[in-house]
């Protein structure tokens, strides 16, 4: 008997996880626009939530204040049918979700959802690290100035990991810039030696 009721039970469980796990397809449920809530996991307090329309104007932008997860509602209503996005900008990552707007209704794309790593710019003494994380292989370009003078450019591709070490001018004391573009966006790091 007792058999009987666990498999009657292990049944029931499955049943209501399937049920549960189709009811949160969010790729195909169609929302209000005038009520869309969007989550992100891992907030910390400055974080940069965006909107952005298709061609990377920004719509909205604000500056997270609180950690954990961020359940944000957004009136998308005055929107015009098209592809936005959300994005969360964090440390060293930017995730991004895509919504699609058709007649005051909302979509999200789900196989559109991704995460851009941002490159990682340090400086020890006279040597700059950088390394960038591009499991999309797409290439990082990298140019360093000097007193907002170029003094080198790069194009790193071919791997998943891009790391390069920069060995500086001692006797070249002051203000230096890296500016890496990747993906469409640049990151702008700035130290002084």
């Amino acid at each position: 008997m007792r058999t009987i009721k666990r498999k009657v039970f292990v049944a029931i469980f499955m049943l209501v996880t399937i049920v549960n796990f189709a009811n949160n397809n969010d790729s195909n449920t169609l929302l209000s626009a005038d009520k869309v809530e969007v989550t992100f996991n891992n907030a910390k307090k400055g974080n940069q939530l965006t909107i952005k329309e298709a061609n990377g104007a920004i719509l909205h932008s604000e500056e997270i204040l609180k950690e954990g997860t961020l359940v944000k509602t957004f009136n998308l209503s005055e929107l015009e049918n098209g592809i936005y996005t959300l994005e969360l900008e964090k440390d060293f990552q930017i995730v991004v979700k895509s919504i699609k707007i058709n007649n005051r209704n909302v979509t999200f794309i789900a196989d559109a959802e991704r995460i851009i790593f941002k490159p990682y710019v340090r400086n020890k003494e006279n040597k700059l690290m950088i390394t960038k994380i591009a499991f999309d292989k797409e290439p990082l370009k990298i140019s360093i100035f000097y007193k907002n003078e170029i003094i080198y450019s790069e194009t790193l591709e071919g791997d998943e990991i891009l790391n390069r070490v920069y060995s500086l001018d001692k006797g070249l004391k002051g203000e230096y810039k890296v500016i890496s573009y990747n993906n469409g966006r640049s990151y702008v790091n700035n130290f002084t030696l």
